[in-house]
């Protein structure tokens, strides 16, 4: 298959964009404007913060240290660079000298960047929706000087609206309240500590796991299926990759050809609509409406990672072209404007941007993608306009005028969206297919360029150890099915980047953000499992043993940090950070698997490859840990439904014996990595004494006649080896 099968194409750009923090912080220091504490920080989002009136402290025992001496209240606001009302927050309350005074005065203020430190996030947001019901960004919690919550919100506006109060009259009555009665601040806290703790973990007994809890889970999305405009539920409608993990598993297991059109059908919905880039590629967050056409405009480097992925199993499943060029439109993006110098890959793009280059105060959510027509018109020729504007639904007056998003108002605008198909373009000018693909192709190149003259959105340039594993696994897996040598390349640059700036060797520290020649706070689990995850995807693309060598270790150290050896499970985080109130296992996923459910899948993988009974263990008690919970909330839990189906299968493990270098081996890897089969591992032994540390077995797999061998067993029960192509397709489809 060939990797630029795309209808549309994409000008590559030669270095990724750079964060414009830097140039912001130029310009208020040309003013002579004074900054804050944050200005000595990393993060994108508290250098944001930075000029800000407000006397912020970063999270630490400097303002714990205050709160406690001087008996103030702590303001907890925590957030990230690219949330929309984050931005809107600063811009109203943040950025008011009066309100700054109030907060200086009655607080000490404490700025958080909730993707630097999730740990922080996960306690506070468990806080929130216990006090509220809900949570979001930014998130706007009251604590006691011992840093128990009592009281909190999102947005708080800075006068009365959206059924909020002001926020210099909520502030002043928390300040006077604490000064009249304190006793009851620290009753509250503790009772919303409690609460956090009451649900921080499983309870119940133990249930078994079998195929009835995959039937519940399935039976419960088919029910939230939009039939209409596909996806699940009703408007903000997120993407959600780890459902169609799930729903192409169910597929796979019981041949449920329901479970595969929904996410196919859906997958096919989300990249004709308006949440996808059409011009520069990626997706967009979400979709504030029911069809997919008008986003939230932040692109999030962990949707990308998961939705390539998604895309991939689509075409694999169907080996229609259609999904496989939407991978690598995501992956082309990822390269060109998500990538560092060094291979590491950045974090986000903001939903806003300046609406032209002559202020860059005066921003507006979506500027950088939004078309008016007479724009396009001016750009392209008559015919190309015609056919691109009829493809893609471009309108004089705007394409959305009415349905706006919930964050941006549209002016006369279009948001890019496939309104027709080719085919039906071609029929419609009567006019050549391919014809008529070379026009649109035209069009998206012409458009790219106009577009990189406008102001760029603001970009994360921090890199984060988590999200680059999801993204290596995207690259792995890309490589193995499309071919491109690129996207190998690029999956083990961003590795070695890992290994090499972030993780301490010397004394064993995975460190969890890397910005400006700085790893800094020591990984979490999701860091662990998300990066092991890559790893083992990257050995099954490249096959070279020191990715599985370097996830087998790090899944050691994994272990010692976060394995509930009582209870079973794994905790969050190690319990170094003597400021987290509370040591969860985070169980229910929301945009990205749990740590416990990646942690999981890993050692059911990586127990079938070396064969570590003690590793099959620790994933088998830690699913029975959780399995009250799955049953009663499967479908909050569908990638950890990944790790039950695994479990309940008999994996097929591909033991090839051979060499790289002979054409057989590829040409065997080319069948194998043709066939979808989630429940599969693949070990390349071409120098046995390198293995035999970690793979004592492999000394049974042997070439023969001095032939590349594939060996396809089920529990090292293996069926006649062999070097036949006929044979070995026969071995995996059964």
């Amino acid at each position: 298959m060939k990797s630029n099968n795309r209808i549309f194409s994409v000008p590559n750009s030669d270095t990724a964009p750079s964060s414009r923090i830097q140039d912001e912080i130029k310009l208020h220091l040309d003013k002579g404007e004074k900054p804050n504490r944050l200005i000595n920080e990393k993060s994108p989002y508290l250098l944001q913060h930075a000029f800000n009136p407000v006397d912020w402290y970063s999270w630490g025992e400097p303002a714990f240290e205050k709160a406690r001496n001087e008996n103030k209240l702590i303001f907890l606001s925590i957030g990230y660079s690219t949330c929309y009302w984050c931005h809107v927050m600063e811009r109203e309350v943040f950025e008011n000298e009066r309100i700054a005074s109030l907060m200086n005065e009655y607080f000490v203020n404490i700025k958080v960047d909730r993707e630097e430190r999730p740990e922080v996030d996960r306690i506070y947001m468990k806080a929130l929706t216990g006090i509220t019901g809900s949570g979001g960004w930014p998130m706007s919690m009251f604590l006691t000087p011992d840093l128990k919550p009592f009281y909190g919100a999102t947005y708080i506006p800075p006068v009365a609206r959206y059924g909020s109060p002001a926020f210099p009259d909520l502030i002043k009555d928390i300040h006077d309240q604490w000064h009249i009665a304190p006793e009851k601040f620290y009753k509250t806290g503790n009772q919303v500590l409690n609460f956090i703790k009451e649900n921080a973990f499983p309870n119940g007994t133990e249930l078994s796991l079998n195929e009835t809890v995959l039937k519940k889970a399935y039976n419960k999305i088919a029910g939230n299926f939009d039939p209409v405009h596909k996806g699940f539920g009703e408007a903000p409608k997120f993407p959600r990759p780890m459902l169609f993990n799930f729903l192409f598993h169910y597929y796979k297991r019981f041949g449920e050809e329901k479970s595969k059109s929904m996410a196919l059908e859906t997958l096919k919905e989300i990249a004709n609509g308006g949440i996808h880039d059409h011009i520069g590629g990626g997706f967009h967050r979400y979709a504030t409406d029911n069809s997919w056409r008008v986003p939230h405009f932040e692109k999030m480097l962990y949707d990308q990672a998961q939705l390539a992925n998604s895309y991939l199993d689509a075409y694999l499943i169907t080996h229609d072209d259609f999904y496989s060029s939407i991978v690598t439109d995501i992956l082309e993006f990822i390269i060109n404007e998500m990538t560092s110098a060094d291979g590491g890959f950045f974090s986000a793009l903001d939903a806003e941007s300046a609406i032209d280059n002559s202020n860059s105060k005066l921003k507006k959510e979506g500027a950088y993608y939004l078309w008016k027509k007479g724009e396009i018109d001016k750009t392209l020729t008559t015919e190309e306009s015609e056919i691109f504007c009829f493809v893609f639904g471009i309108k004089e007056h705007g394409n959305v005028n009415g349905t706006a998003s919930i964050h941006a108002d549209f002016n006369d605008e279009n948001i890019i969206y496939q309104s027709h198909t080719i085919d039906e373009t071609a029929t419609y000018f009567n006019m050549n297919k391919t014809k008529v693909e070379e026009i649109v192709t035209t069009c998206r190149n012409k458009l790219a360029l106009i577009k990189k003259e406008r102001p760029y959105p603001h970009l994360d340039d921090k890199i984060l150890t988590s999200w680059n594993g999801l993204m290596i696994s995207a690259f792995s897996n890309a490589y193995k099915i499309i071919g491109d040598e690129r996207y190998l390349m690029a999956a083990e640059k961003a590795a070695d980047f890992i290994l090499a700036k972030v993780f301490d060797r010397k004394n064993n520290i995975l460190y969890h953000r890397y910005r400006d020649g700085e790893a800094k706070y020591e990984a979490g689990l999701e860091d662990y499992a998300f990066f092991i995850g890559g790893l083992i995807d990257l050995y099954e693309a490249s096959f070279n043993y020191k990715w599985i060598k370097s996830a087998i270790e790090l899944t050691g150290i994994q272990i010692k940090l976060f394995y509930d050896n009582i209870n079973h499970g794994f905790f969050d985080t190690s319990g170094n950070d003597k400021t987290i109130l509370i040591k969860t296992k985070e169980w229910m996923e929301n945009a990205e698997p749990s740590g416990n459910s990646s942690a999981i899948l890993n050692l059911l993988c990586l127990s079938q490859m070396t064969d570590n009974t003690k590793w099959d263990e620790i994933a088998g008690n830690s699913l029975a840990y959780f399995s009250n919970i799955i049953n009663r909330y499967p479908d909050a839990m569908v990638f950890m439904l990944a790790a039950i189906d695994f479990s309940i299968s008999k994996p097929k493990q591909i033991i090839i014996a051979g060499s790289l270098q002979d054409p057989l081996t590829a040409e065997i890897l080319k069948v194998i990595r043709n066939h979808y089969i989630p429940n599969k591992i693949v070990l390349l032994i071409d120098n046995p004494a390198e293995y035999e540390k970690f793979f004592p077995f492999v000394k049974d797999y042997i070439r023969l006649d001095g032939k590349t061998t594939v060996y396809v067993c089920e529990n090292y029960n293996c069926k006649l080896p062999t070097s036949k192509i006929t044979e070995i397709e026969k071995l995996l489809s059964t």
